[in-house]
């Protein structure tokens, strides 16, 4: 954990506030934190709007069994996000909070799960998918790259109304770039302005699903040879569309 990440409901008053679940956990147990001591801090930011001032330090008033208990001080901006909005034909559970941490941590803002032939029917009943479920993922992403802004989580359980019309907004805005082994042409580096970034199944997509998005006006990319476990393939399609600036 580099940011203890708070919420509202953890302020007592309006510089203090008293922290008694997995933090105060986290705190004691690998941190070490003693009374004095100052940790990175940074207010969850779940809104819609630009990114407020919202990081910053606490100095530690408490740490015991029952509490953590920090005088906060906050004023500096979170680091800027990906320009890329990831979707992803549903994984298994284990990948799913794989990718759902370290897309954070890398920066996306936008995650969308959708359907696919070749994608478990019983993933869709999963626990993983689950409101709180995922949130814990987001949030364990956002306290390992010390960021505020929680990204938002969207499920598509049917392949064609995905395609064919959720991702429209995407297409207005920049093109779409489908990860597929079948892809004829390398994926892009340091790609500027916004864009949709979509992988398929480890297997990639059958034929017709890749016709669809071929004839929608997306480009089929890849990494090359090699088929990649879908956490790896995210990993690395996202570093790679990472503009140099993202990077310094």
């Amino acid at each position: 954990m580099n940011l203890i990440v708070l919420e509202p409901g953890d302020f007592v008053t309006e510089d203090r506030v008293q922290l008694s679940d997995r933090r105060l956990v986290h705190a004691r147990k690998h941190l070490r934190v003693a009374v004095g001591d100052r940790v990175r801090v940074g207010l969850l930011d779940e809104g819609d709007g630009p990114p407020a001032a919202n990081l910053g330090h606490a100095e530690v008033l408490r740490c015991d069994r029952d509490a953590l208990e920090l005088r906060v001080e906050l004023g500096s901006l979170p680091p800027a996000p990906s320009r890329v909005s990831l979707a992803i034909a549903l994984p298994r559970p284990h990948t799913l909070e794989k990718v759902l941490q370290q897309g954070t941590a890398i920066g996306v803002k936008r995650f969308m799960f959708f359907h696919s032939r070749r994608v478990e029917k019983s993933y869709w009943g999963a626990s993983a998918i689950e409101p709180a479920a995922i949130r814990r993922q987001l949030l364990l992403g956002l306290e390992q790259c010390v960021d505020t802004v929680l990204p938002r989580v969207e499920l598509h359980p049917r392949f064609l109304p995905f395609v064919e019309d959720r991702l429209v907004a995407l297409r207005e805005q920049g093109p779409v770039l489908v990860a597929d082994p079948e892809g004829r042409k390398p994926c892009p580096r340091a790609a500027t302005g916004p864009l949709g970034l979509v992988l398929g199944p480890e297997g990639g997509f059958v034929p017709f699903e890749r016709e669809r998005f071929m004839a929608l006006g997306d480009e089929l990319v890849s990494l090359g040879p090699r088929i990649l476990r879908v956490e790896t393939a995210a990993v690395a399609l996202l570093a790679r569309l990472a503009p140099d600036t993202e990077l310094e």
